[in-house]
């Protein structure tokens, strides 16, 4: 038996019916059915158009920036808020409703906000634990593998994490949110061989700012990646003069974003960021008390505070007066979204 044309592309499963339109072998149907529904967990490309023109982009949702999930993408608004909730109380709440559902058949949106709900509380393990329990498709997805990586360098697992951001420029082409994790990883394992008087710091000084740098020179809209090289380059001993170039595109790049879409935390960090490499007191003032009132993660103000207390201890050590940043570092520490 052959499917009408209009619908002969299309996967189908094929049974006879007895006289009053049921089955004929019930059982046997169920059990095919089954079977097509298992292999849908780990697809395979079946459109004619990728398996022949592999260079044809995917819609590539899973490049959507990760803070704005929420906002983007619609799933149960019920589940959306007690996850809201979860995380205004402790990782041990958000693992409550872990615990209610099936990470393989659940919506993968609320699997995704319960992943980036760990991260919300900084309960870096159960990001990578539940990263094992997700479908192929699901974990395969350039967010979860990007998330996944922030996760392990958090963790101190600094090779883990390198390996998989790796693969994931390896294969999609770096970006500025890949390769902004993947800076993170060297900039922590520099800090690290740093404090440990360990030689090997300065070349993973200047890992972290290639990294950056080619993560901002993938998409010169995005200036996170591009203001983590400058400070980097700020906290080169001596020094590194490409910052003198680079500042202004960064200031132009966050300056667009601020003035294109409702700013975020990052926009406001970044202006601020800046603002102190630039020595502009008063922008930095303004920009600290956006960003303050713009915090939605515990870690994001944390985050911040260190790169500016990396520039002032740089400055200090060349012999620069610096009490001005250390306010806005201190600021910085005491904020709680």
């Amino acid at each position: 038996m052959r499917l009408p044309f209009d619908v002969s592309p299309l996967r189908a499963i094929l049974y006879n019916v007895d006289e009053y339109g049921f089955p004929e072998n019930p059982e046997e149907t169920r059990h095919a059915l089954a079977e097509r529904l298992e292999s849908c967990r780990d697809p395979a490309d079946d459109s004619p158009l990728y398996q022949l023109l592999t260079d044809v982009p995917r819609p590539d949702l899973q490049r959507l920036k990760t803070d704005a999930f929420r906002d983007i993408v619609e799933y149960s608004k019920t589940m959306k808020e007690r996850l809201r909730r979860a995380r205004e109380e402790s990782s041990s709440a958000v693992e409550n409703i872990e615990r209610e559902i099936d990470v393989v058949d659940a919506d993968p949106a609320i699997v995704i906000d319960l992943f980036l709900s760990y991260r919300a509380v900084k309960d870096w393990q159960k990001m990578v634990d539940l990263v094992a329990k997700m479908s192929p498709p699901l974990k395969q997805t350039i967010l979860v593998q990007e998330q996944l990586g922030f996760a392990l360098n958090r963790l101190g697992r600094h090779d883990d994490a390198e390996r998989m951001l790796a693969e994931v420029i390896e294969c999609h082409g770096p970006s500025s949110e890949t390769n902004g994790i993947l800076g993170r990883v060297y900039k922590d394992r520099w800090l690290k061989a740093s404090e440990e008087q360990n030689p090997a710091g300065r070349g993973f000084l200047n890992m972290a700012i290639d990294a950056y740098l080619q993560g901002f020179e993938s998409d010169w809209r995005d200036a996170y990646p591009g203001i983590n090289a400058v400070t980097l380059m700020e906290c080169s001993d001596p020094p590194d003069p490409r910052r003198n170039e680079l500042m202004p595109v960064v200031a132009y790049a966050v300056k667009r974003r601020l003035a294109s879409k409702r700013p975020d935390y990052w926009d406001y960090a970044t202006e601020l960021e800046v603002s102190v490499l630039s020595d502009k007191v008063e922008d930095a003032q303004s920009s600290l008390g956006m960003a303050v009132a713009s915090v939605r993660e515990p870690w994001e103000p944390e985050t911040t505070a260190n790169n500016i207390r990396m520039i002032r201890e740089a400055r200090e050590n060349r012999g620069v007066e610096c009490e001005w940043i250390k306010d806005i570092e201190s600021n910085l520490m005491r904020t709680k979204p």
